[in-house]
């Protein structure tokens, strides 16, 4: 898009923090202008609204009533719930919207498929939110590996260190802490991971095998004399887990900003009182695994682990690439390669801590997605190289794999691959 054009016209289909963060870095680039907005929630979707100067009459209660004018925006933002993403994708698909959908692209591959049918008989541009692929971090270490620096790659170890208080927010308390209503762990956090995995490794996985479990936030393990409530709880001046703790120390800023929605008032305290974000977190109702481990086997002898943990208390996925040449050791900003014939270490820091913060979530990367897929709606970056549904489906059908084999206790050979 050249910069006399006219700015790109995106609709906002889901008004919640992920739909207003990539609203906000559409309007950001100065290449975009935020033009409608729909959202059963009010306040959520007159935020989104008055922040961007919409007009009240594309200010819609339902995206189905969006999808109802006609095409009125030349793109759109899928970041409704996980189960909510089928309908409203191809709704849009079918429109000739340009589309950037939050992950996972959908609970189900049978959904998943169904994306993806529309916007191919459509010829619509469907990019999924694999965030983690856009940064100049994995670029750097992709043109590493497939430069042959470190030789072929024969195992690589790769760890997403949830956090206590994020888990607690989002898996048990939160929007992801049943599948029932959302999807499984895996998928809805770390379909990233397994995507980043597929994306550096680049050869296509075989098998896959897992084993997970939810081990601590269960009703069994509810400390004596503990109430249903942070807020009226006689133990929670020592839980570690407390509410209050988190929304006032760790979980300050973003998550509590979060939970004061939940309030009229806004007040943090009404909301904690109020809301499932001041529940107990052992009193049931959540089913996300809080640490699973999975291991796959790529094209060529690759293997990979991937380890997803809520019991930690560091920043920043940490990855090791062993190749037959020389290794690869990252920490999501920072990367040391090491070469064994010369005895070469050099360390590449694309981009600092201190850059990633000031770019906000996922350091950086949610900026960095906005800009590829501006990119590529002009014609500037190649769409194969991007997160578009067929490179989705096939990694998501890894992390559909892996759940079914943590559930049946099978290593699970995915379609296509020799038995």
């Amino acid at each position: 898009m050249a910069a006399t054009d006219a700015p790109l016209r995106v609709a906002v289909i889901g008004a919640g923090s992920r739909g207003a963060l990539y609203a906000r870095l559409f309007r950001k680039t100065g290449r975009a202008e935020v033009v409608a907005v729909a959202d059963p929630n009010l306040r959520q979707r007159d935020r989104v609204a008055d922040d961007h100067g919409i007009a009240p009459d594309l200010r819609f209660e339902s995206w189905t009533d969006l999808v109802a004018r006609g095409k009125i925006a030349d793109a759109v933002i899928v970041a409704t719930p996980d189960r909510q993403h089928r309908d409203p994708a191809v709704a849009c698909a079918d429109l000739g919207y340009d589309i950037l959908l939050e992950k996972p692209m959908a609970p189900t591959e049978a959904d998943a498929e169904q994306i993806a049918a529309a916007a191919e008989r459509s010829g619509a541009f469907l990019m999924v939110c694999h965030v983690m692929r856009y940064t100049p971090y994995t670029k750097a270490i992709r043109a590493v590996v497939r430069s042959g620096a470190i030789g072929r790659i024969a195992s690589v170890e790769h760890l997403e260190p949830i956090g206590w208080y994020h888990f607690a927010h989002s898996y048990v308390r939160g929007n992801w802490s049943r599948e029932s209503e959302s999807s499984s762990m895996l998928l809805s956090k770390s379909c990233h991971d397994i995507d980043w995995l597929s994306y550096v490794i680049g050869q296509r996985a075989l098998r896959v095998s897992s084993f997970g479990s939810l081990l601590e936030f269960r009703p069994e393990r509810k400390p004596v004399g503990a109430g249903t409530s942070c807020t009226s709880c006689a133990v929670e001046p020592t839980c570690t887990y407390s509410a209050l703790r988190i929304y006032h120390g760790r979980g300050a800023g973003h998550f509590a900003d979060i939970v004061r929605r939940k309030s009229e008032t806004g007040d943090l305290l009404d909301a904690l009182q109020t809301s499932e974000y001041g529940r107990c977190v052992y009193d049931g109702g959540n089913d996300a695994v809080d640490h699973q481990v999975v291991t796959i086997e790529y094209e060529g002898g690759a293997t990979a682990s991937f380890t997803a943990v809520a019991f930690a208390d560091i920043h920043g996925r940490q990855t090791r690439i062993f190749g037959t040449e020389g290794s690869i050791e990252g920490d999501g900003t920072s990367f040391t390669v090491r070469q064994f014939q010369t005895g070469t270490v050099t360390t590449h820091t694309p981009r600092t801590a201190e850059e990633s913060q000031d770019l906000g979530d996922h350091g950086g990367a949610d900026g960095d997605i906005v800009a590829e897929f501006l990119a590529a709606v002009a014609g500037d970056v190649a769409k194969e190289e991007l997160s578009g549904p067929d490179a989705t489906l096939e990694t998501h059908r890894i992390t559909w794999a892996a759940e079914r084999s943590r559930l049946e206790g099978a290593v699970v050979t995915l379609n296509g691959a020799a038995g």
